[in-house]
C-alpha cells in the first residue's frame, strides 16, 4: 500500500474526533489571557484502566466509537465496527506505534508517531486516548454554563467554551475520567457524546491484534522509500 493510501485510511479514522483541532490549527495569533488548555484538560490522575463508548458526527453522518485504555501503554479504538486502531506506547516517552485494521477490506497498516509527523499528521497519545487535541495556535478557553440544547452527560462534568479562530465549541470535561463527555458547536450541533464509561481493567485479550488473512502494509517503510 502506498503512503497516500495508508494516510487516507488513517485520516478517515481520526478526522471526526480531531475536527476541533483541525480548525484550531488555522489560528496563528497568540492566545489571549484565559484558562490554559493543558491545565484544564489534563490527564494527570486519570484512572489507569478505562473503557468508554461515544457517538460523534463527521460531515453530517453519525459514527460510533469504542475505546479501551491500559494506562499510557496500550490503547484500542474501534470505529463503527469497521476500523480498529491499536496503539502501543513506549513507557515514559512520546513514541508509539499504530496498527490500523480495516476490518471490511481486510487491510492492516502499521505506522509510527514519528512517521505520522513526517507526513504532516501531528497526532499524539493524548489525542487518541481522549478525543481532544491541543490547539495549534491561539485560542480562548473560559468556564461556562451548559448550552440550553446540551444533552445530559453520563457523569458530572464541568462546562467550558473553547474559541479557536471563527469556531466556538462548548465542551463538558469530566475530571474523574479525564474525558470530554459532550462537545457542541456554535450552531448547537452535537459533535461528540460519551454514552458509557467503565473503569475496570479490560481483559488482556482486548489488545490482541487479530489480523489473520489481512493484507499487510508498513506505511513507515513506504515513507522511507519516498
Amino acid at each position: 500500500m502506498s503512503v497516500r493510501k495508508a494516510w487516507t485510511l488513517l485520516a478517515t479514522v481520526w478526522a471526526a474526533t480531531t475536527a476541533l483541532a483541525a480548525e484550531s490549527a488555522q489560528v496563528t495569533a497568540p492566545a489571549p489571557p484565559g484558562l490554559r488548555f493543558e491545565q484544564v484538560f489534563s490527564d494527570h490522575g486519570e484512572p489507569r484502566a478505562l473503557h468508554f463508548q461515544a457517538r460523534f458526527s463527521a460531515g453530517g453522518v453519525s459514527h460510533n466509537l469504542e475505546v479501551w485504555r491500559d494506562g499510557q501503554e496500550r490503547l484500542l479504538r474501534r470505529t463503527d465496527d469497521a476500523i480498529e486502531t491499536h496503539v502501543a506506547r513506549k513507557p515514559g516517552t512520546p513514541f508509539f506505534e499504530l496498527v490500523v485494521l480495516d476490518l471490511r477490506r481486510k487491510i492492516e497498516t502499521r505506522i509510527t508517531r514519528d512517521d505520522l509527523y513526517r507526513i504532516g499528521s501531528f497526532t499524539d497519545w493524548f489525542d487518541l486516548a481522549h478525543g481532544l487535541r491541543y490547539p495549534k495556535g491561539g485560542y480562548l478557553l473560559t468556564a461556562s454554563a451548559a448550552p440550553a440544547q446540551a444533552p445530559q452527560p453520563v457523569e458530572p462534568c464541568n462546562w467550558y467554551t473553547l474559541v479557536t479562530g471563527s469556531r466556538r465549541t462548548a465542551l463538558c470535561w469530566d475530571t474523574g475520567v479525564h474525558l470530554p463527555l459532550v462537545m457542541i458547536d456554535e450552531a448547537g450541533r452535537l459533535l461528540w457524546q460519551v454514552t458509557s464509561v467503565e473503569r475496570k481493567p479490560p481483559p488482556a485479550a482486548v489488545f490482541e491484534v487479530h489480523d489473520h488473512g489481512f493484507v499487510r502494509a508498513n506505511a513507515s517503510q513506504d515513507i522511507d522509500r519516498d
